[in-house]
């Protein structure tokens, strides 16, 4: 199992035009999550601009497929999106053996 980071470059105003969707947002991630894809999100701050949504999985796949149906994607308040394989080396709460295996990382 690998990991994949989804990054959203937002529009300007972010924080304020998010609220009539970040319940459906929310939402959307909650499942994702439930299903075990998605390991970790978040919004950058100081400025704004970023957010960094940290999937597992065998492929990209869910990372997309998720951008794709999210609700701010849908909504215009990402500019872009890009989803970048994460090589993890360090850290709690994961498999660092399987994860390095299946991306051939070291």
């Amino acid at each position: 199992m690998a990991y994949y980071a989804l990054f959203y470059h937002v529009i300007d105003g972010f924080v304020e035009r998010r609220t009539a969707f970040r319940e459906a947002h929310l939402e959307h991630a909650r499942h994702a999550a439930n299903r075990g894809e998605l390991a970790l999100a978040g919004a950058l701050a100081e400025p704004a601009d970023t957010a960094l949504i940290v999937f597992r999985g065998d492929s990209p796949d869910a990372a997309k497929t998720f951008a794709e149906k999210d609700p701010y994607v849908r909504n215009g308040l990402v500019e872009r999106w890009e989803v970048r394989p994460w090589n993890v080396v360090v850290g709690t709460g994961f498999d660092l053996a399987n994860a390095t295996a299946s991306r051939g990382a070291s």
